[in-house]
């Protein structure tokens, strides 16, 4: 009997010495891959725009190409955060809140962008505004001008970041369901009172969130972006278009300066999405306590 202990006592301890080892190798491998695919060309990218100095790096940034780029890429994000946000919040309101018909497809074609490859969608748009177009011929008559200038690269920007702030909302919303909109109507509330003063604190993190990671992609944007504009220096040029010709012409200090400037904005916009998750796992510890008491 003491044999048999003796024997399962071991095979316990060889199983728990194993237990032990799996998350150290599942760690060690994740933290490799992170080091070696994000971390390293990351680090490159710096490292490569202050290889010849503060002053050429700086430098960079002083070209009239380079600064239209930056004012063209903030334009176009402030254009399209707010639709976005009016879209996000109506759609996400109506998905929730009511049924009607189409409702699927509806919610199917909210998700069509994320399917889409972005070079298509910006294609769509030539086909629909472009000269030879199915619009293109009575732009031309009105002297409007969409494709190959600024409001061509809004709509494809528009069109490939639709989905961000609305599936961020929808899946919040259904989570809350109906009850305490309701009461607030039983309690003799506007439309915008109910909205202003239940809807809109209840969803304020994932509305955020969803505004965040739209400027992440409104801000990176080169697919759609590339086939709308036409690359006209100092015009049509956002960072990224601009990063690309830099590189062609073998200014690899200009392109890699663009690109941590780039780079620094997308870690800014991590760090609003990790503070706006840790505000609200805040909220939600806040809430739970509360209702404990």
């Amino acid at each position: 009997m003491s044999i048999a202990y003796s024997q399962t006592n071991l095979r316990q301890t060889h199983s728990s010495s194993r237990g032990r080892w799996i998350p150290i190798v599942l760690t060690t491998i994740a933290v490799l891959f992170l080091g070696v695919f994000l971390m390293l060309p990351l680090a490159a990218v710096f490292v490569e725009a202050f290889r010849k100095g503060i002053g050429v790096y700086l430098q960079s940034f002083a070209d009239p190409d380079a600064r239209s780029a930056i004012r063209l890429t903030l334009l176009v994000t402030l254009m399209v955060i707010p639709l976005n946000l009016v879209f996000g919040v109506a759609a996400s309101w109506a998905t929730t809140k009511f049924d009607f018909p189409g409702k699927g497809i509806f919610l199917t074609l909210i998700d069509l962008p994320f399917a889409i490859s972005p070079v298509i969608s910006g294609f769509l748009f030539v086909m629909l505004f472009g000269l030879h177009g199915w619009f293109g011929p009575w732009l031309m008559e009105h002297n409007i001008k969409i494709i190959f200038a600024v409001p061509g690269i809004v709509l494809a920007t528009l069109f490939v970041t639709v989905p961000f702030v609305a599936r961020e909302l929808i899946p919040l919303m259904q989570s809350q369901g109906t009850e305490q909109e309701q009461a607030a109507l039983v309690l003799g509330a506007s439309g915008w009172q109910m909205f202003r003063r239940v809807t809109l604190p209840n969803i304020k993190w994932g509305l955020l969130y969803g505004v965040i990671l739209c400027n992440a992609r409104a801000i990176g944007e080169f697919g759609a972006v590339s086939v709308v504009s036409a690359h006209i220096r100092g015009q049509t040029n956002t960072i990224p278009l601009h990063i690309e010709i830099l590189y062609e012409e073998y200014n690899v200090i200009g392109a890699f300066a663009m690109a941590s400037l780039l780079t620094l904005l997308a870690l800014v916009t991590l760090a609003a999405k990790t503070l706006v998750e840790w505000k609200s796992k805040k909220d939600q510890a806040k809430a739970v306590i509360g209702g404990i008491r």
